[in-house]
């Protein structure tokens, strides 16, 4: 098994582990929900992260940015139309705190890590989308804050305790990135050493992605049904939102005039979410949220994948199709 050949079937492998995870959790809640502790999971999503930040070109921010009108396209989709979209349809949400919260956190922050296989599948331009993914990182971190005051107000920030908030992005996003950097920028001057390091850090992503599916949803998904009349309310919101966002991104894409495969791109990009990075915020709720918003996450995760499968042939053959086609169907 080559990593390539791991990373082109990692789609099915996610979908197996998902469903081994929910069969166990559902089977042996109790056995499962021993994997529910809090360090544990941002540890192992810690390791991820770091295995996906040695693989973004944070040392090519220069490239990715002269692609001005991509760029352009992919930030209006992702902080200016996913927000009004997201914000339309919470209004069809139960108005309680935790709801919006986990809806919020897990809608409004772009996908960074297997968007860019799911690119890759739907023939869309997936070196663009890579060299999209270190500003859409940033972009979220600091914007991210100001759309949940901008939607919730002071109930955000009332829940929303800055301590262990600061303690999850430290130790989860920031630390991991901080050394992916640091590898990167050592590959560049002690060549061989550095390389061999970034190459074995490129096996981390798949494994480690599977790894926190199993951990989360196993551990999770027991503890579903308390909030199942919520969560039942939720799912149609994320499907809705999946189904939107491609036809709102195609006007777009449009308007900065974009080549086919690099629309595709900004339509992958808009439609997919950033759930196992906001997991760690979640989990640092207090008790009596978390819970929930972690469940309106998983949740979301699990909709999503199963989404994304149909996104792969909707996408390249129904939204914007090769030039060819649509001129025949012209």
């Amino acid at each position: 098994m080559t990593r390539e050949k791991l990373e082109q079937n990692q789609i099915w492998l996610y979908v197996a582990v998902l469903v081994l995870a929910s069969g166990l959790g559902l089977s042996a809640p109790e056995l499962m929900t021993t994997l529910d502790q809090h360090i544990l999971i941002s540890a192992v999503i810690a390791v991820l992260m770091f295995g996906m930040f040695t693989q973004l070109p944070f040392t090519s921010l220069k490239e990715s940015l002269g692609n001005r009108r991509f760029m352009g396209a992919i930030l209006t989709a992702n902080y200016v139309a996913v927000p009004i979209v997201v914000w339309l349809l919470s209004q069809f949400l139960p108005q309680q705190s935790p709801v919006l919260l986990g809806v919020y956190l897990v809608l409004l922050t772009p996908c960074i890590d297997y968007v860019i296989i799911f690119t890759h599948l739907g023939r869309g331009n997936e070196k663009a989308m890579l060299l999209s993914t270190p500003v859409l990182f940033v972009t979220q971190m600091l914007l991210l804050p100001a759309y949940l005051w901008m939607f919730m107000g002071r109930k955000a920030s009332e829940v929303v305790n800055p301590g262990p908030f600061a303690e999850a992005f430290l130790i989860v996003i920031l630390l991991p990135l901080v050394l992916a950097i640091g590898l990167q920028l050592l590959s560049s001057k002690a060549r061989l050493s550095g390389q061999f390091l970034l190459n074995v850090s490129a096996w981390i992503p798949v494994p480690l992605m599977a790894l926190t599916l199993f951990i989360v949803v196993s551990s999770q998904i027991s503890k579903l049904s308390p909030y199942w009349d919520l969560l039942i309310q939720v799912i149609p919101i994320y499907i809705a939102f999946m189904l939107v966002m491609p036809f709102i991104s195609r006007f777009i894409v449009k308007w900065f005039r974009l080549d086919v495969m690099s629309g595709r791109a900004v339509i992958f990009s808009s439609g997919t979410r950033n759930s196992l990075v906001v997991l760690p915020l979640a989990l640092a709720l207090p008790e009596n949220w978390s819970k929930l918003v972690a469940a309106i996450i998983v949740t979301q995760t699990i909709v999503e994948l199963a989404g994304e499968l149909i996104y792969v042939r909707f996408v390249p053959n129904v939204i914007l199709r090769d030039k060819g086609h649509q001129a025949d169907s012209d």
